[in-house]
């Protein structure tokens, strides 16, 4: 079966070509918005479902991996910053603290409607740093299209004081641990 990845993510692309499987990417057009007092975890896997569901819709033949992200600090839900000034804001209210980001994943099978979904959390707890860190970090890595304004896979990782998950690859947004058991019950094997 082809294999879809429903994102116009670079960060999740290069984490699944890790498993040198042949896939497409293709960026679904969906509304992201969360819904009213609808917990993290609840927005991030509808939203994968939503992804996975609106590729199905045009390529009937394929596995479709939906994927979305919702950072959590405290009860407010941290969105992509798309801006420097919001990701300044994001940043100044984090630091010191612990944020949870909920990833959720779903893998559907077009032809036959089945579908697995996941949601992993990862807990980080970022640094004690000043408005001078925070300007530069943001000035060199422009992390406006990450939920919580950092990138651990490249500068940010200068941001965080600790991290704790079963899968680190479920901070960058797609956790490949839980994927591949998902693909093996669809009868891909990694390996």
């Amino acid at each position: 079966m082809r294999l879809i990845l429903a994102s116009s993510s670079i960060y999740r692309r290069e984490l699944l070509e890790r498993l040198q499987l042949p896939f497409e990417a293709i960026a679904p057009e969906i509304d992201e918005t969360p819904l009213p007092h609808e917990r993290p975890e609840h927005t991030a896997l509808r939203l994968a479902q939503a992804k996975a569901r609106k590729i199905a819709e045009i390529h009937h033949d394929a596995l479709v991996i939906g994927c979305d992200q919702v950072a959590m600090l405290d009860h407010q839900q941290l969105g992509k910053p798309y801006t420097h000034d919001n990701a300044v804001k994001q940043l100044r209210c984090m630091r010191g603290r612990e944020v949870v980001f909920h990833s959720a994943m779903c893998l559907y099978n077009a032809a036959t409607g089945q579908m697995q979904t996941a949601v992993v959390p990862y807990y980080v707890h970022f640094r004690m740093l000043s408005d001078a860190q925070i300007e530069q970090y943001l000035l060199k890595e422009q992390p406006y299209q990450c939920a919580g304004s950092a990138k651990s896979e490249g500068l940010g990782i200068a941001l965080i004081a600790s991290m704790q998950g079963e899968d680190p690859n479920a901070l960058i947004g797609l956790p490949l641990i839980r994927l591949i058991d998902m693909l093996q019950h669809e009868g891909v094997n990694v390996i």
